[in-house]
Order: structure tokens, then sequence, then C-alpha cells
């Protein structure tokens, strides 16, 4: 039986999976395979991670110390490293990072390399909190690059597409506490009145719905310092909740709520390390638009709705400040962020990313790289295209890690 990414939607083509348990070995393994992809926990729902008649190489086994440097307020790490793992390390330690994804699941090299980006409107994604990082490239060379290099805003967020990611060096924040308050049925007409002073009402803030119900379902507020008991026209929760409402999961694998402080690594993911993330059997998309069209974007969807709720176990607004790296969603300025997880009914998705798509694209939108979409990112919309495509050529003169996915979206 062929090898799967973690939704099961996608049988990875790759010949073999190599393990490698040395830092040489993966050079040596890289330099010597004709197509070759990096393969994380493989939480990405298309084929960004494969190459047909090639061969994928994880490196989870290849040993690495995680290494603080106190003076300087930075962690180096495996890329094959997850968040939740070197969360808890640097918790320990008194240390915390300034953003985490809803899933503290999946590798920092495979999240960073995708633009995966958390929440907050003053938080840039998880590439931002990234000064060096050390890459194999195709003719095994180990390449080191860091933050004021010429290039370095181009290698961060690489879609794998420049070599195998092995070590990364992330900057870090003293350890803080955080709050977690959930509300229920917030009137669409408060969010698109009051969206700013929402989103800054908290550290994090995600917004629940399936865009055809008469209110907004959940507003999960994460907060840092006094706790927030109001939202406007809302509820609070009077339990705990689960954001994926319509699959009627319990709330069990969620991160503590109901105003409970606790550390930053157990509030700003949505779910819990040791439990499935999500919904688990589903698929995903999202898409991004700059923040000044917040409220119109909304507008658009929910004259989608009567398509999307059939479909969507749910979806999540989010914020994200702007950032300059280059295959960011959130290059060249703030975006709020449009999460759809999906049920499992993959060709009935695909046929209404198209239509989403169209409502979106009068806001300049931006699909996230290791999700589903259906139209390929253009050079005005994506301005740094361009060098990137130099970068690549540049860094895999021989396609090494130019896959089908690379080709049809990168070019």
């Amino acid at each position: 039986m062929p090898e799967s990414n973690w939704a099961g939607n996608h049988a990875y083509a790759a010949a073999r999976i190599l393990r490698p348990r040395t830092l040489n070995e993966v050079r040596e393994m890289v330099a010597a395979a004709p197509r070759i992809k990096a393969l994380g926990t493989r939480h990405c729902f298309n084929d960004i991670a494969d190459f047909d008649g090639g061969v994928q190489i994880d490196i989870a086994e290849v040993a690495s110390a995680i290494e603080i440097d106190s003076a300087a307020a930075t962690v180096t790490t495996s890329g094959a490293t997850r968040y939740g793992e070197l969360a808890s390390f640097l918790h320990a330690k008194g240390f915390g990072l300034p953003n985490l994804a809803s899933l503290p699941h999946c590798t920092i090299a495979g999240s960073v390399a995708t633009g995966t980006h958390g929440s907050g409107r003053r938080n840039q994604g998880l590439a931002s909190a990234v000064s060096a990082l050390d890459l194999v490239t195709a003719d095994g060379e180990l390449r080191s690059f860091a933050r004021g290099d010429k290039e370095f805003a181009g290698v961060v967020v690489n879609v794998g597409a420049l070599g195998v990611v092995t070590r990364m060096t992330l900057d870090l924040l003293p350890t803080f506490d955080v709050r977690q308050h959930v509300f229920d049925g917030l009137s669409w007409a408060a969010l698109f009145a009051h969206f700013d002073e929402i989103q800054d009402r908290a550290y994090s803030v995600s917004v629940f719905t399936n865009w055809a119900n008469d209110n907004v379902d959940q507003v999960w507020l994460k907060t840092v310092g006094e706790p927030r008991t109001e939202l406007f026209d809302a509820r609070p929760a009077d339990g705990p909740r689960h954001p994926v409402h319509a699959a009627g999961l319990s709330a069990e694998n969620c991160t503590e709520q109901l105003g409970v402080p606790g550390p930053w690594h157990e509030r700003l993911p949505h779910f819990r390390l040791g439990f499935t993330p999500s919904a688990g059997d589903e698929l995903q998309s999202e898409y991004f638009v700059p923040y000044r069209h917040a409220t119109a974007a909304f507008e658009a969807l929910r004259g989608l709705g009567h398509r999307i709720a059939p479909l969507a176990l749910c979806s999540e607004i989010r914020t994200i400040a702007g950032d300059d790296l280059w295959l960011s969603p959130a290059q060249g300025g703030d975006r709020v962020a449009l999460h759809f997880t999906w049920r499992p009914r993959q060709d009935e998705v695909e046929a209404l990313l198209p239509a989403i798509e169209e409502r979106l694209a009068p806001f300049d939108v931006r699909a996230h790289w290791g999700k589903l979409f259906h139209r390929r990112p253009s050079d005005e919309i994506w301005p740094m295209l361009p060098d990137f495509r130099e970068l690549r050529a540049k860094l895999d003169p021989r396609g090494a890690f130019l896959g089908p996915y690379v080709a049809r979206n990168i070019g």
C-alpha cells in the first residue's frame, strides 16, 4: 500500500522514503538522488512533498540538540523538531515563541516552508521568527543563511523548492501566560461593525463560522493579562468548545478554555499535542486577503454560504501581521486568513474552490501553499515570485527539487 499524507487524500508517488541518521548521510543522499523532496509530518493536503519517480527524505532520525542562546534570546534546533515538543522544552527554560499555529504537531521546517502562521493582528507568521537556517542544496552542499543576508528573505518560506532545511534558529521571548475565552453567537452585524476592536481584544483571535448561519458560531480570544468576559452581543461559552463543531467532537482534544491561565504553548494552539488535531478525517484550504478587504471578503463568502456549509466542518477567520519574506502569505502587509476545514469529499471540494477563488479574486487573494487550491499563483499577486524563480535556479540548477507542484505553481 503506498505511503500517503496525514489526511489520506494524497497517495505519494515517490519511490521510497530515505531516513538518514547523520548530517553527512543527508548530504550524500541529496547529492545522489536525481529527484528528491523533504518530508515532514505530512500535514500538507496536496502534492507539495511528492515527486513521481523521485524519493522523499525524512530527517527526523538525524540527532540534533536543542541549543538556547540566552544572551541572544534564540534557539537552534533541527528542522524536523515539532513545535509542540520544542515549546515544552523552551517553557521549562523560561522562554517562549511569539506565535504558534493551531496544531502543535507539525515540524518547524515544514510549517515555515509553507507559510503557516498562527494568529494575532500584531503577530507575524511563524516564519518571521526564523533568524538563521542551514540548507542542504542539490549538490549536497550545506549552506547557511542568516537574517540580513541578501537571499535570506527568499529561502525561509521556500515551499520545499530549494533544498532540505536541517537546522533553524528562532527568536525567543520570555515565557508568558495566556487565558482562553470562547464566546458563542456573535452577530454578523457586530463582527462587521467592530472587526478592528475584536481583533484588538486579545493577543490572538479566531472566529469560527460556516458562512451560512445567522450568527458567527464561536469566537476564541487568547489574552495576555486581564481576562475578557464580554464580547459585544456574543454569549460567554458555558463550557469547553471544539472548533470543528459540525463533527460533534469532544473538547477533550482542545487546549484549556474558560479563562484558566496557562503557559503560552498550552493556550495558543487550539489542540493538545497528545491528541488528534482538528477533526482528523478532513481536507483543508486557506486563503489570505489584505486586512483592508476583511469585511468585503466576508460579504463575498457569505454569498456562497449555501454552497460552503454542506461541505465545511468549520471555517476560521484569523489575522496576521505583514512581513517581508518573499513567499509568505503576509508579504507586503497585514492579512486576514480565511481557513476552511472540509469534509473528506475531495471532488466536491475541488469543484467549489474555483467559485470561492472567483469571489475573493477582487481582493488580491493568495492561497496557502500546503493546502488545496485551484488557481495558479500569479506574479501580480505574489510580486516576489520572479526573484524566487531566479533563486531556485541558482540553488538547484539540476532541478532536483523541481517536482510537479513547483513546476505548476512556481515555474
